[in-house]
């Protein structure tokens, strides 16, 4: 019921103050992505607060002073990719370099085709290697 008070409060803010004033910038932002601050009220997985991924994204913001040194737009590009692809690894609870590390040595040695690739992404890479040991453990 709050929930639902505060965007009629903010309804009958928007008929009060200037349009183009900040707050009711502010105000038409947040009542446009209404639905997506408002869902964690209708799924108990999804956390009230970003510090999750505020941390996660903390290194590649300490980070970003290094990517000046990338040398070109491409090899910036590249730095993210591979910033995104360790991240990942490290939120899926893996060693990043083991998991880059066998990633890398399969698809160079052909063992993953093409259209194979997505069974390394990490969740995926995790899931393959902790499906034998739950087998054995059972």
């Amino acid at each position: 019921p709050l929930v639902s008070d505060l965007k009629v409060a903010l309804e009958a803010a928007l008929t009060e103050i200037s349009s183009k004033s900040a707050l009711a910038k502010a105000i038409k932002y947040s009542l446009g992505h209404w639905v997506g601050l408002t869902a964690f009220l209708d799924d108990g997985r999804i956390e009230v607060d970003s510090n999750t991924v505020e941390r996660t994204m903390r290194p590649i913001a300490l980070g970003r002073r290094n990517s000046l040194f990338a040398g070109s737009c491409g090899g910036a590009e590249s730095w993210a990719i591979l910033a995104s692809l360790l991240q990942t690894a490290r939120l899926n609870g893996l060693d990043p370099y083991t998991w880059l590390n066998d990633v890398l040595e399969r698809v160079v040695s052909g063992e993953v085709k093409s259209h194979e690739l997505d069974q390394l992404l990490a969740w995926k890479w995790k899931a393959q290697r902790e499906g034998p040991n739950l087998a054995a453990a059972a």
